[in-house]
């Protein structure tokens, strides 16, 4: 089956589907504007990092949904994000041991899953004849490229927006580490239903 077009499903994105049902859909727009409430509520306070960061979890949030993502995934991915962000805003990194860790771990994971179920709905990640094992393997390549970007943003902002930013060298592999077991529990996920549905990954 022809995959429909990008355009086709950023038009049908706000109607109720099949694995997009309507309490998904107000979910999904409910962090949305918990995203869009926090990048004014940065606005407010003149504080040009946070408002920047919260803009690139806003406009991120809108990718699920543009994509035609199932609606738990939807869920998840901008809650897990828009959480890492608060976590940063807020310095809990700092005042609570691991909870980085665990950011990167189930942030990444879920991004991870939603790359791949895009990709395989527009045909790019499949396989007939081992669906399972190709769903696992591009989930964690996902994953571990999506880590690596993290870790480059990161990178940026210490060195040119604010140095309070953390990228020592074991936070980075610490990170790196965690997003990499995230993205191993995602894929997991991924091919158990790449078994049922090989032709779609992620219900």
């Amino acid at each position: 089956m022809t995959p429909a077009p990008w355009t086709t499903r950023a038009r049908t994105a706000w109607s109720p589907a099949p694995g997009r049902p309507t309490w998904g859909i107000v979910l999904g727009d409910a962090v949305r504007v918990a995203a869009l409430v926090s990048v004014l509520a940065a606005a407010a306070t003149s504080d040009r990092v946070a408002v920047a960061l919260f803009a690139l979890v806003l406009g991120g949030s809108m990718v699920p949904r543009a994509s035609g993502a199932a609606a738990w995934l939807d869920v998840v991915c901008g809650t897990a994000v828009l959480a890492a962000a608060w976590c940063a805003v807020a310095g809990l990194y700092e005042r609570v041991d691991g909870l980085d860790l665990l950011v990167h771990a189930v942030a990444t994971g879920a991004l991870a899953a939603l790359a791949h179920q895009v990709l395989t709905r527009d045909g790019l990640a499949t396989s007939p004849v081992r669906p399972r094992a190709t769903a696992a393997l591009t989930t964690v390549g996902l994953g571990a490229l999506l880590a690596v970007v993290w870790e480059l943003l990161e990178a940026v902002g210490h060195t040119f927006v604010d140095d309070s930013i953390h990228v020592t060298y074991p936070d980075t592999v610490g990170d790196l580490a965690a997003a990499l077991v995230g993205s191993v529990a995602a894929a997991w996920l991924v091919a158990r239903a790449a078994a049922r549905t090989p032709a779609r990954g992620l219900p």
